[in-house]
C-alpha cells in the first residue's frame, strides 16, 4: 500500500510547482497543505518543526518528511520508477542532472523571496532587485539552452520527459514574472510540448486550491 503523500507548498512557489509536476507524472494522489510565503506562514513554529529551513516544499511520506524539491523528485523517481525522470545510462543521467541543477542551484535561488528581501534591505529598490533577478534568469537560461541543444525529440533530452523538463517549465513561469527574456534555442518549443501533458497542465499555479486572483 502506498503511503499517503502530503505536500506542504505555496501555489506560486516554483519549487512546489516542480514537485506537483513530478507527482502528476507518476500518477500519484496527494493532499496539499498551503503556507502563504508572503505572509510568513512558512516561519510558523509548527512548520519549522517539519522543515527547519522554513522553505517549501516539504513532502510528508508515511510520517517521514522530505525537503528540497530536487531531492523529493529523485525520491519519487526511485520509489515509482515509471515513467523515469532520469535516464538509465550514467552519462545521460549526469547530463540531465547538470541541466536541472543550472536551474535548481544557479538560477532559481536568486529569485527566492528571502534573497530578494535581503537585497531590498541593502538599498536596492524594487526595480533594481527585479532587474537583477531577470539578468540572472536570462544568463542561466542561455546556458541551459546550450546544454539541451542538438537533442532530438520534443523534450529537453529527447522523447522522454526528464528532471530537466520538470525544472524548466516552472522556471519559465518565474521568467515571465520578472520580465526576463526566455526565448533561447529550443526552450519555448520544449515548454509547449510539456504543456500538452496533463501533469504539467494541472500543476500550474493558477489551478491550485490556494491560488490568489
Amino acid at each position: 500500500m502506498t503511503d499517503a503523500l502530503v505536500l506542504h507548498g505555496f501555489w506560486r512557489s516554483t519549487a512546489s510547482w516542480r514537485v506537483r509536476i513530478a507527482l502528476g507524472l507518476k500518477g500519484l494522489a496527494w493532499t496539499g497543505v498551503p503556507h502563504h510565503l508572503r505572509l510568513g506562514e512558512q516561519n510558523a513554529p509548527e512548520y519549522l518543526a517539519l522543515n527547519p529551513q522554513g522553505f517549501v516544499p516539504a513532502l510528508v511520506v508515511g510520517g517521514e518528511v522530505l525537503t528540497q524539491s530536487m531531492a523529493i523528485c529523485e525520491y519519487l523517481d526511485e520509489v515509482h520508477p515509471e515513467p523515469a525522470l532520469l535516464p538509465g545510462n550514467p552519462l545521460a543521467r549526469a547530463k540531465v542532472r547538470a541541466a536541472a541543477q543550472v536551474i535548481g542551484c544557479d538560477i532559481h535561488p536568486v529569485q527566492n523571496l528571502k534573497v530578494l528581501k535581503m537585497l531590498r534591505k541593502r538599498g536596492l529598490d524594487e526595480a533594481a532587485a527585479n532587474g537583477w533577478a531577470a539578468e540572472v534568469i536570462e544568463s542561466g537560461l542561455t546556458a541551459f539552452a546550450a546544454l539541451i541543444d542538438g537533442n532530438d525529440g520534443p523534450y529537453c533530452f529527447g522523447n522522454q520527459v526528464t528532471l530537466a523538463d520538470v525544472l524548466l517549465v516552472p522556471q519559465l513561469g518565474n521568467a515571465r514574472r520578472f520580465g526576463a527574456n526566455y526565448d533561447f534555442g529550443r526552450i519555448m518549443a520544449v515548454e509547449a510540448a510539456c504543456m500538452k501533458l496533463d501533469a504539467f497542465a494541472q500543476a500550474v499555479p493558477e489551478l491550485q486550491a490556494d491560488a490568489e486572483g
